[in-house]
């Protein structure tokens, strides 16, 4: 009961920790603390969330036996980490491939609506 609470209230401070900097930030005109700052730390608050929450209720890695329920879980972030990033890469190209009369004739398609 004791890993509930203790993965409850770490969970609970990394989401105000990363709400307070966002907050000090639009409120201080982005003087304060950077956009390159913020999305690190942002990233790396969610990163530590993601090890509280797996670790606390989860229960990843804490398994006697084989470690099935961890193999599982790698193969179904790599799996959801080459998807994401080849739909980004192939949204790039095709970006990067159209010519400048291919969008203008598709932006003029376009404006009557979808």
């Amino acid at each position: 009961m004791i890993k509930y609470i203790v993965g409850y209230i770490l969970s609970i401070l990394l989401t105000l920790t990363a709400y307070w900097l966002i907050v000090l930030h639009i409120n201080s005109q982005h003087k304060v603390i950077s956009h390159e700052t913020l999305i690190v730390s942002i990233l790396g608050l969610a990163i530590l969330q993601l090890i509280v929450q797996l670790s606390a209720f989860l229960h990843l890695g804490s398994e006697d036996g084989p470690r099935w329920k961890l193999g599982l879980f790698v193969s179904t972030v790599m799996l959801v980490l080459i998807v994401v990033i080849a739909s980004i890469w192939i949204m790039g190209h095709l970006n990067y491939n159209m010519t400048p009369t291919q969008i203008n004739q598709y932006l003029q398609d376009q404006q009557g609506g979808f």
